[in-house]
């Protein structure tokens, strides 16, 4: 058995896929019109070949309380992985991407929290022991 999708809610697939791509560096996967939405995927060109991340519209009304309760009480709706966060996190915020406090160190990690600017808080995570 294999993880090949994990989704994230979106309000707006168009303003998620720029912020995805332009912002975070993933590249657009699949963009497959349906109906008023799309199947719409991002890889990371340094991930795993094969794991997409869906922005799945929010069509359905307890998907927003979902997402806006893990936003206000600070939950990342997933986290992303890199080898040098102090590197990623200068990059990052240079584009204007909006942090939650600093690169804190947290034992097995260092972390820090930014706003995805679709409603979502992403966990970006340097682990410190390498398997």
């Amino acid at each position: 058995m294999q993880i090949k999708l994990s989704s994230i809610f979106v309000e707006d697939q168009n303003k998620a896929l720029d912020f995805y791509t332009r912002v975070l560096g993933f590249r657009a996967h699949a963009d497959v019109p349906m109906g008023e939405y799309r199947w719409l995927t991002v890889v990371s060109p340094e991930g795993a070949d094969g794991v997409e991340l869906v922005l799945e519209p929010m069509a359905f009304g307890p998907a927003r309380v979902y997402q806006k309760a893990l936003f206000d009480a600070g939950i990342p709706a997933t986290a992303f992985i890199t080898r040098d966060i102090a590197a990623e996190y200068a990059t990052l915020k240079a584009r204007g991407v909006v942090f939650r406090g600093e690169p804190e160190n947290m034992g097995p990690v260092i972390v820090v929290k930014f706003e995805d600017t679709c409603g979502n808080l992403i966990n970006l995570a340097q682990p410190l022991m390498q398997p």
